[in-house]
């Protein structure tokens, strides 16, 4: 089986959930859920930090990414999380260079929440539909005035670019991502075994 390559960028004040949600998404997708045990999930995961050492996320949590932005190789899903922390990175040219950087060789990139921001940073979002958190709806607004942000909607799938809203709409975007590649029987397996309503049912 070939897997996809899946890069989770982390940061300092990133959001928990943000990044975790999709993982576990992603880490327990099968394509034969008779075989759970036996067969590994069809996605290659990798934490992506901007330099070593470990990440200090939201409530203190301490993580160590596997790659740095120097040594991460090339992927087929790039998924940036949101969190506080993010207005931080706002500023970070190197960190947003490399997000436009890997979107030109990347097929799909995704933001969680706040993710939304870098990508906007980044001008990602021009010309797309877009969304976010709703507490930085008019901020998203302001860094993308070419982008038309929506309100209503945890997922937003324009194709190489996915937006998600805040916090646990992570997981609904990493269904939606998962059904776009293998199908609808194996998203809603994927949300059965997490105990989570599968996002498809309230699209």
């Amino acid at each position: 089986m070939e897997r996809s390559r899946v890069g989770i960028l982390v940061f300092d004040d990133v959001e928990v959930l943000d990044f975790c949600g999709p993982f576990e998404v992603f880490s327990v997708t099968r394509l034969d859920e008779s075989r759970r045990r036996e067969q590994p999930s069809p996605y290659d995961l990798r934490l992506v930090a901007v330099r070593g050492g470990a990440v200090t996320a939201a409530g203190g949590l301490r993580v160590l990414a596997d790659l740095t932005l120097a040594d991460c190789p090339p992927l087929d899903l790039l998924i940036v999380p949101g969190g506080w922390g993010t207005r931080r990175e706002l500023s970070n040219t190197v960190l947003i260079d490399w997000i436009a950087g890997r979107a030109r060789r990347t097929a799909t990139v995704a933001s969680v929440c706040t993710g939304a921001l870098l990508l906007a940073r980044a001008a990602l979002l021009d010309g797309r539909e877009s969304t976010t958190h709703r507490g930085a709806l008019e901020l998203l607004a302001e860094l993308a005035p070419r982008s038309t942000v929506v309100s209503d909607r945890r997922v937003i799938d324009t194709g190489p670019v996915v937006t998600s809203a805040g916090i646990a709409a992570g997981i609904d975007m990493a269904l939606a991502l998962v059904a776009r590649d293998h199908g609808e029987t194996i998203a809603r397996n994927t949300a059965r075994y997490m105990e989570y309503p599968y996002f498809g049912d309230h699209r």
